[in-house]
C-alpha cells in the first residue's frame, strides 16, 4: 500500500505531506496517537484525500501503511 499509494506524496512531500523518514516530523505526529493517525488517513486531514486517496484500499491496509510508515521514520 505504501509504495503504490503513499510514496506518491509522502516520498517526495507534495501538498505538505510529511516525508517519509522526518523523524522529528512523524515523532510530533505520533505523539496525537496511533488511531488520530488512522482517522486522518482514513477520513482525509489537511490536504490529504479520504483513503489518502487510495479507494481500494480498507481501513485495515491504511492502517499498516500508518504503522509502516511510523516504524520507519520513528526506529
Amino acid at each position: 500500500v505504501y509504495n503504490n499509494a503513499c510514496a506518491i506524496c509522502h516520498d517526495k512531500g507534495v501538498a505538505g505531506a510529511p516525508l517519509m523518514y522526518d523523524t522529528a516530523n512523524w515523532y510530533e505526529r505520533a505523539k496525537k496517537g496511533n488511531e488520530t493517525l488512522y482517522k486522518h488517513v482514513i477520513l482525509g486531514f489537511n490536504q490529504m484525500p479520504a483513503k489518502g486517496g487510495c479507494l481500494t484500499c480498507t481501513d485495515e491496509q491504511l492502517k499498516s501503511a500508518v504503522d509502516y510508515i511510523l516504524k520507519q521514520s520513528l526506529d
